[in-house]
């Protein structure tokens, strides 16, 4: 035999040493696809002008709700401000009940606003405000809770009293003060995608109120200003021709769109990646 032609031991164990380790070698497979997905969905969504897109939406939304909801129940799904006054008015003056505002109505939806806030806030300090999963998860839930509120007006129609109006109204008030308290976590307090006063106070008293370019800010209130109106006349107009259950509807639908988007949002990248990228 031709020694030229055997293999020797240190080849073989070269040969042997080159091959990657089971546990090197690059992980395919559905294992691999559902850590992929775990991670994504454990990513910190980063602020961003998409993010301030989606708050607009649901700023929209909102607009919509609080337009069905007044003439039908006589109270405001998120603006708490009219609720809060009228509610001491009622403890105050109850003869005005039924003229002005329904009692009952205005204290579902200021109280399920606030268990929704302190809940969804409260939570939210312990899983991660800004949390993937989290941002999904909550939107979804709200919009869910309006589905079923336009259900309700389908089936039992709009009384201005009763368990079906509370409940309606309950459904949707619990839904916003959701939606504010999970607004807030973006950190764009300038879209609260409910409550107009302090947008309309901070855009009057801007030193750089007509500044061209470079008031950030500014544009958020504005944008989200003239979103709310846009909401508030589209809810209206669909009021008066399809009335209250289609608007309610639409703001669900609207809801439900801005749930799918969350999933596409860019996530914060880890400190020690900025720091490097601020160091070349």
């Amino acid at each position: 035999m031709d020694p030229s032609k055997e293999t020797s031991p240190t080849t073989y164990s070269n040969n042997v040493e080159t091959r990657p380790k089971p546990s090197e070698r690059p992980r395919t497979g559905p294992s691999s696809a559902l850590s992929k997905i775990q991670s994504h969905m454990n990513d910190s969504v980063r602020p961003s002008s998409y993010a301030e897109l989606e708050l607009l939406l649901l700023t929209f939304c909102t607009g919509i709700q609080d337009a069905v909801s007044f003439p039908d129940y006589h109270c405001f799904a998120s603006n708490q401000t009219g609720n809060t006054v009228f509610l001491m008015l009622a403890i105050v003056m109850p003869s005005f009940d039924g003229e002005m505002f329904i009692t009952a109505n205005i204290g579902a939806a200021l109280g399920f606003f606030l268990a929704a806030g302190w809940l969804t806030g409260q939570l939210s300090h312990l899983v991660g405000a800004r949390q993937r999963w989290w941002l999904v998860l909550c939107n979804f839930f709200q919009a869910c809770l309006v589905f079923a509120a336009a259900a309700i007006q389908h089936v039992y129609g709009t009384e201005l009293r009763g368990s079906a109006a509370v409940t309606a109204i309950a459904l949707l008030a619990f839904a916003s003060g959701s939606q504010v308290v999970q607004s807030r976590s973006l950190a764009m307090t300038e879209i609260s995608t409910a409550m107009a006063t302090a947008a309309w106070v901070d855009l009057m008293m801007d030193p750089r109120m007509f500044r061209v370019r470079g008031n950030r800010p500014r544009d958020r209130r504005v944008s989200f200003l003239l979103v709310l109106i846009l909401g508030c006349l589209a809810g209206a107009g669909i009021y008066k021709t399809a009335g209250s259950a289609a608007a309610i509807f639409v703001s669900a639908a609207g809801k439900m769109l801005v749930t799918i988007m969350y999933l596409f949002n860019g996530a914060e990248r880890p400190k020690e990646e900025d720091a490097e990228s601020g160091s070349l």
